[in-house]
């Protein structure tokens, strides 16, 4: 494969990435998905609130992994 081959599949993983992103950021905005996952944490005090987003992070870490993972091995074919 050359060098334009595997980069223009990358910039073709990307953007399906970020409109995949755009579809659940509109999803959220609509009330269809919860913009707060369980283990999320969430402290409020007199004039002070501060959101802990472990649930997010671990979900977040999880696609990652595997979309990188993806890119990778269709890059090394």
């Amino acid at each position: 494969m050359s060098p334009v081959e595997g980069l223009g599949r990358l910039l073709l993983v990307f953007g399906l990435l970020i409109g995949l992103l755009g579809i659940v950021l509109i999803l959220v905005g609509k009330g269809v998905l919860p913009d707060r996952l369980p283990g999320d944490i969430h402290l409020e005090g007199r004039g002070w609130s501060c959101w802990v987003p472990l649930g997010l992070s671990v979900v977040l870490s999880l696609l990652l992994t595997l979309v990188l993972n993806l890119v990778v091995r269709l890059i090394n074919r």
